[in-house]
């Protein structure tokens, strides 16, 4: 089942967008955005560089939790990984990201 991106309004005013599992599993989380314009463009980055390992920066402090980041080709954030048990776990997420990353479907609550 694909995944797919959700497109929001927070109570804040601001918009942000997820990446879905076909599950419904959030995969990566947008930083909010003044626009929705702009967590639209955010959602085409996503589409452009998911595929791109070298756009992940995987990140664990010691032993604590992992996740991981999605950057862009100016090295701005474009999401955030829910935090991971292992890095084996978050290396399992990243997968997922890469293979629903593509998504075509945005899903317009906002």
């Amino acid at each position: 089942m694909p995944g797919y991106f959700l497109l929001q309004r927070g109570a804040t005013g601001k918009f942000s967008f997820d990446l879905k599992s076909g599950n419904h599993e959030t995969l990566l989380s947008s930083e909010p955005y003044q626009s929705k314009d702009a967590a639209v463009d955010g959602v085409a980055a996503v589409q452009r560089h998911a595929a791109e390992d070298a756009r992940f920066e995987r990140i664990r402090a010691g032993n604590g939790p992992a996740y991981f980041l999605l950057k862009a080709s100016n090295a701005e954030v474009i999401g955030r990984s829910v935090m991971y048990s292992s890095p084996s776990a978050m290396e399992h997420g990243i997968a997922s990201v890469k293979a629903c990353g593509g998504a075509t479907e945005v899903r317009d609550l906002a």
